[in-house]
């Protein structure tokens, strides 16, 4: 088992290794900050010329974790485009590829701070999304509980056999979970950084994707 289970406001969760969610008991997947994209906003913005290949993998690490579970659901935790304008530059390719991985499941984009516009895609578009007990939105908010957010990319550093080594982290307390992005063009924050350190639980986890789901508590500064 390369996951970690981990109950959460009730429910089991799964931390898959490569940083999506598995709700089983509601056949949910749960991705966040694809940013389909990037590559094609920052040549369009004059910024760094990056190969234009990440939405292809993005979309490809996706369908493999479509295939391995049949979700009924699916919900992307927004910024899944790097902005509107990228949406609607996907190829005919890509943009065909995606709706195949949209067909005979519900699928539901929550709006980012990145794609907070219309997305010229199935699915429902909404600014939140709750079931069972559990509130999906793209930025955490004070105070909520049984919360499930990105924004933030958390990663959080290892070390083993003598090397350090930097991971996308799930961020897991008894109040929230801040998934990492799901994006292959994303970066992250470390979980040291002020802002999440505010807002994780002194007890919180930071599960590491990466061949295996590892779970440690959450470095502090």
């Amino acid at each position: 088992m390369n996951h970690h289970v981990f109950n959460f406001a009730k429910e089991t969760l799964w931390a898959l290794p490569n940083g999506a969610l598995w709700w089983p008991d509601f056949k949910c997947l749960v991705v966040s900050d694809l940013h389909l994209g990037k590559s094609e906003r920052m040549a369009r913005r004059g910024g760094m010329l990056l190969p234009p290949y990440e939405t292809a993998d993005t979309l490809q690490r996706l369908q493999d974790c479509i295939e391995a579970y049949r979700p009924g659901h699916v919900i992307c935790l927004g910024d899944s485009f790097d902005d509107v304008a990228a949406a609607g530059a996907l190829s005919q390719a890509e943009t065909l590829w995606l709706t195949r991985l949209q067909a005979g499941r519900h699928w539901i984009w929550i709006a980012g701070n990145h794609d907070p516009d219309v997305i010229p895609f199935g699915g429902s578009q909404v600014a939140e999304f709750s079931a069972r007990g559990l509130v999906f939105r793209h930025i955490a908010q004070a105070g909520s509980v049984g919360e499930i957010s990105g924004h933030y990319h958390p990663k959080a550093s290892i070390s083993a056999r003598g090397r350090r080594a930097s991971r996308a982290c799930f961020l897991v307390d008894q109040e929230r979970v801040v998934m990492p992005a799901f994006g292959t063009y994303t970066g992250g924050l470390r979980c040291t950084d002020p802002a999440l350190q505010s807002l994780m639980k002194p007890d919180a986890l930071a599960i590491l994707t990466g061949p295996q789901a590892l779970a440690v508590p959450m470095p502090r500064r």
